[in-house]
């Protein structure tokens, strides 16, 4: 019997496990109702994210390259 972890579950729903693993979860999750429920609402989760629509506010873009502009010019600065 497998301790399967949320993360384990997430690598899972989205198709990034090994084949072994892959199959080890399947198995687990045909007979273990706890573990199914877990999936479940992982899987109902995925489903309400990919209808939100999100974007980053314009503070958190002039951030992002106030950030980056600083780094380049360090970088430029040690040339």
């Amino acid at each position: 019997m497998h301790n399967f972890t949320p993360e384990d579950l997430l690598l899972y729903l989205y198709n990034e496990t090994s084949p072994a693993q892959t199959a080890a979860i399947k198995a687990a999750l045909e007979t273990d109702w706890s573990l199914r429920e877990k999936f479940e609402t992982l899987t109902a989760s995925q489903k309400e994210l990919s209808v939100i629509k999100l974007s980053p506010g314009r503070k958190t873009i002039d951030n992002i390259l106030n950030y980056a502009e600083k780094a380049l010019s360090e970088v430029s600065a040690t040339v």
